[in-house]
Parts: structure tokens; C-alpha cells; sequence
């Protein structure tokens, strides 16, 4: 890894400590139409691998507390989940402790399942903007995928370059509303004025953890470019987003696109 790609794993380590509450601060968790969407895509793709195969083999990249990793796994998948957060690995540890078809990799370092061989499916649900060469990763993630299997990524802030003044306004706005709520208010806003002003400090895992907000949010057309060669069908999927109840559901009425989805199906075969 770079010296900044270091700098980012180690501050995952550090944020998402034992007792961290991943719903407060991630739409796809906290709103259940958000959820849905995820969660129906997941299962769509692992339910059409399993139904023309009798098997499925996924990846789950930074699940976090194991939200979507339930949802996967009820349906017959053998599921591997990988976490940068060594705290958040053992909390997965435990809870499917009793699940023989989930199996747990501590990944320091974003390379744990690179010697795993090939998957059917590759999940990476609010992943991809927190890693600073995410183009590379997603590159070698799509290599494992066996023929006939499916790419997904969910929650990521559209490029910030493409958007309208009013639509980064407007998201700002909405997360600074929802964030005067939240504990921890004075290094919050000492953070969100170093993201206005485009200054960011390394030491911080505030700044770094949401490594968006470093280089511009995460370009889905070059994402979209990239797996194109690779499936049969990529769908790009725009919507809305924000942490607030109440903002969510205006949002989704009246707000602009804010965030992506990819859905990737039916991987060619691999060439050269």
C-alpha cells in the first residue's frame, strides 16, 4: 500500500472500535426504503447465482456489523466477510459464531481475500469511498469473479466535479443539520470546516475515515467504464441521501441525486 492508503487503514482501525454504531451515520442502515434497496439487490443477485448454479460463493468487503451479511446467507450463499477493523472483525466472529457457511477475515490491510480464489459475487456496500484507490481495488475484486457472477456497490457519493452547486449545497446542508444532533459537535465542526475549505489533516480520523471528502466523492462513470468490458450488464443506480429522518423522506420526493449504486451481472469470461 501507499504511504496515504496506510494512513487511511490505520484511522479505520481507530473509528471503528468496539461499540461503534455504524446505523446513526449511514442512510442504507438507518432508513428502511434505503435498506430495502440494498438489501433486494443483494439477495436478487446471489438468488440468480444460486438458482442457475446450486451454490454461490460471496465476498462481502467491510461488512461492518454483518447488516447484509444475514440477508446473503439466509438464502443458502457461503458467505466470506472481511473487515479493516480489527474490533468490528470480532463482533462479526460472534455473531455468526453459530453459521458455518460465514467465515471472518481481519483484513489490515485490504488484501486478505486476494489468495481466497474465485467468487460468485462481490459485495461492497458503503465501501469504495473510503479507499483511496478504489479504481484498483474494484479491478482486482472483479479478476476473482467467476463467469456468470455479479459485482454490487452501494452507497457512495456521487463525483462532486458532476454535480451542481446546489446539489452539494443542498447535501452539505443536510448533513450539517443532521450532525448538530450528533455527540462530539465541536470536533464535527472542526471537520466540516476543514472539508469547506479543502484542508485536511492526515492524523485525523475524521478527515481520513470518509476519504471522499479528500478527492471529490467516487466517479461512477469511471466505475461504470471500468466494469463495462468485464459483464454483460452494469446499471448505475442514483438516488438520494442523507442521515436525517425527516431530510431522508423530503429528499427522496424533491432533493437531488447525492449518492450511486452499481449493479454489475453476468461477468464474461476472463481474457489474457
Amino acid at each position: 500500500m501507499t504511504i496515504i492508503a496506510e494512513q487511511v487503514a490505520r484511522h479505520q482501525s481507530v473509528a471503528y472500535q468496539n461499540g461503534f454504531d455504524y446505523t446513526a451515520g449511514s442512510p442504507h442502515l438507518r432508513h428502511r426504503n434505503l435498506n430495502q434497496r440494498v438489501i433486494e439487490v443483494c439477495r436478487d443477485v446471489v438468488r440468480e447465482v444460486l438458482d442457475r448454479w446450486g451454490h454461490c460463493r460471496v465476498l462481502e468487503v467491510g461488512a461492518g456489523h454483518g447488516s447484509f451479511t444475514d440477508h446473503v446467507a439466509a438464502l443458502g450463499a457461503e458467505v466470506w466477510v472481511t473487515e479493516m477493523s480489527q474490533d468490528a472483525a470480532l463482533s462479526l466472529t460472534d455473531r455468526f459464531r453459530h453459521n458455518k457457511s460465514v467465515h471472518v477475515l481481519h483484513d489490515d490491510d485490504g488484501t486478505a481475500a486476494s489468495s481466497l480464489g474465485t467468487f460468485d459475487v462481490v459485495l461492497c456496500l458503503s465501501v469504495l469511498h473510503h479507499i483511496p484507490d478504489y479504481l484498483r481495488t474494484v479491478r482486482q475484486y472483479t479478476s476473482q469473479i467467476a463467469p456468470g457472477g455479479a459485482f454490487v456497490s452501494y452507497q457512495d457519493p456521487l463525483w462532486y466535479p458532476r454535480r451542481t452547486r446546489a446539489s452539494v449545497l443542498v447535501d452539505r446542508g443536510a448533513y450539517f443539520t443532521w450532525r448538530l444532533g450528533r455527540p462530539g459537535l465541536t470536533r464535527g465542526l472542526a471537520s466540516f470546516v476543514r472539508r469547506v475549505r479543502g484542508a485536511y489533516d492526515e492524523t485525523k480520523p475524521g478527515d481520513m475515515v470518509e476519504y471522499h471528502v479528500v478527492r471529490d466523492g467516487v466517479d461512477e462513470r469511471a466505475l461504470e467504464a471500468l466494469l463495462a468490458p468485464r459483464f454483460s450488464s452494469v446499471r448505475v443506480d442514483r438516488y438520494w441521501s442523507t442521515q436525517a429522518g425527516p431530510l431522508q423522506w423530503i429528499g427522496e420526493r424533491l432533493g437531488p441525486s447525492t449518492t450511486f449504486g452499481l449493479v454489475a451481472t453476468n461477468a464474461l469470461p476472463h481474457t489474457g
